[in-house]
């Protein structure tokens, strides 16, 4: 039968869950009229029997059938629910009652209601059947929802929205539920506020999640996967470890599965919900797409982790009795020995004053973390000239500057690094960076876990002072041309490659 739902999302973009038809309802038409009504498209089809043979009533054995339309048909004897099913390829009938070739149950419905269904009696691979003889002749039913990008007048498609994101080991991917660090998957908040418009149900709103793996193909890698939803409080948007350790899902994925998406559609009362994406096992790498849809437009966004709320004021802090790093008068003096004669600290200079500092203090020992590279990049960051000349190399007033940023910046490093390990956890950087004015969201500090941390996930003293001068002066950048404070810019080329080039 191959995999007609993927080739239903490639081809229409819209997400397809498959089902089993023996556990849908017995009351089959209502949801059949409604996924219609929201234009989806449905396949059906039976894995039972050998492939493309024929069972005794024409339907062929794994082989995928569009259903088209459901109907409640007047005959002289009442109603009667039928659904249109149409083979692509054209070339097999259906044989059993409401055939279009043997079907006495015709005869039973008036010309005018014949021609409403739009009823031709011929060998063209569409048919009419009873619901009850669609639910004996086939086992899986596929739908495949369309978004509003299903241009139609004629349906009701869903409201979507989409959120990218990743597991990245150590960082993001936590695992099942079972585990100890299901609270470091990704969170994205989701909230209900508009019941559906339909009189099936007037309390609740549908919607449906789909979770894709992306680059299965190329990779070859086939994660097993699985969403969990659970109940905020209505001002939650994240839910700590100790909030998941005291909740249980209200809707999640039945198993963890290695097809390339999964699918959850169900309703839910008016609230504030937390969606979690998660893989079979903690520290599986991967990147994925989420997908909410929901019948009236409903709000759903990335869940930041909350950093703490009691990062204080630096000067209220008590720093460790012994000096981090010279005094500045201490400092005059390495500047004047280290930096060239004219007076100006270039990086090979500023790294091994450095190397001295940091020798001489509490964090002896981190100056095996500096590298030349670092010190390149604070001294064109800190040079006021760059915008025209890009010399590269800062005077005495220039280097006091950095300076007391490099003190501000130690003092911060020495409070969040509460272990005593002159490095800093990736749990601690969050909290630490606030502390120095600086606040990120959860993708950014992903970035920061990939880009500046050692292979343990620790960020190392000089790692700490390079990361915040950087992100200072990034937003410093960006502040200055984003003049009207409309949190965009526009740069040319020039101006583009200059800021990336020289950093």
């Amino acid at each position: 039968m191959g995999f007609p739902h993927e080739a239903m999302v490639d081809m229409t973009g819209g997400v397809t869950e498959v089902l089993n038809i023996a556990a849908l309802p017995r009351d089959l038409p209502p949801l059949l009229s409604y996924l219609l009504s929201k234009g989806a498209l449905i396949n059906c089809a039976t894995s039972q029997g050998p492939l493309e043979q024929k069972n005794e009533l024409g339907i062929m054995f794994r082989h995928a059938y569009s259903l088209t339309a459901v109907e409640q048909v007047k005959t002289a004897h009442g109603t009667e629910c039928l659904v249109r099913v149409l083979n692509p390829w054209g070339n097999t009938e259906w044989e059993g009652a409401w055939s279009d070739l043997k079907g006495p149950e015709w005869n039973t419905v008036s010309i005018q209601e014949q021609q409403r269904l739009q009823r031709v009696s011929r060998e063209d691979g569409e048919f009419w059947m009873s619901v009850s003889d669609f639910r004996q002749n086939f086992e899986i039913m596929e739908v495949c929802h369309q978004t509003e990008a299903f241009q139609s007048s004629s349906v009701q498609p869903w409201s979507c929205s989409m959120h990218h994101g990743s597991w990245v080991s150590s960082i993001t991917a936590g695992g099942p539920p079972i585990g100890h660090l299901f609270w470091q998957n990704p969170q994205f908040s989701f909230t209900l506020s508009e019941v559906d418009g339909s009189s099936r149900d007037s309390k609740t709103c549908s919607f449906v999640l789909a979770l894709m793996q992306k680059h299965q193909r190329r990779s070859g890698i086939n994660l097993s996967i699985a969403l969990h939803v659970y109940q905020a409080r209505p001002e939650q948007t994240y839910l700590s470890p100790k909030d998941l350790s005291k909740l249980r899902p209200v809707l999640f994925s039945p198993h963890y599965s290695s097809r390339r998406e999964v699918v959850l559609r169900s309703s839910l009362p008016p609230g504030r919900y937390i969606i979690i994406p998660s893989t079979s096992e903690p520290n599986q790498q991967g990147e994925f797409l989420l997908r909410v849809l929901t019948e009236k437009e409903n709000l759903s966004n990335p869940a930041d982790k909350p950093l703490p709320q009691d990062v204080s004021s630096l000067t209220e802090r008590k720093f460790p009795h012994q000096a981090a790093l010279p005094s500045l008068q201490a400092t005059r003096q390495l500047f004047t020995k280290h930096c060239n004669k004219q007076g100006f600290c270039k990086p090979v200079h500023l790294y091994n004053l450095l190397t001295e500092a940091i020798q001489g203090g509490v964090l002896a020992g981190s100056e095996k973390f500096l590298v030349l590279e670092q010190c390149k990049s604070m001294v064109v960051l800190m040079d006021r000239f760059s915008q025209t000349q890009g010399i590269a190399r800062l005077n005495w007033i220039e280097f006091q500057e950095l300076w007391d940023k490099i003190r501000k910046w130690t003092d911060i490093f020495l409070v969040f690094d509460k272990n005593k390990t002159k490095r800093l956890e990736y749990q601690e950087v969050g909290p630490a960076l606030k502390a120095a004015g600086i606040v990120v969201d959860d993708l950014i500090m992903q970035l920061v876990g990939l880009r500046y941390t050692e292979p343990d996930m620790t960020i190392s003293y000089p790692g700490f002072l390079y990361l915040l001068l950087k992100l200072e002066n990034m937003i410093f950048k960006f502040q200055g041309y984003d003049i009207v404070g409309m949190g965009s810019i526009t740069v040319t080329y020039r101006q583009w490659l200059h800021m990336t080039m020289y950093n």
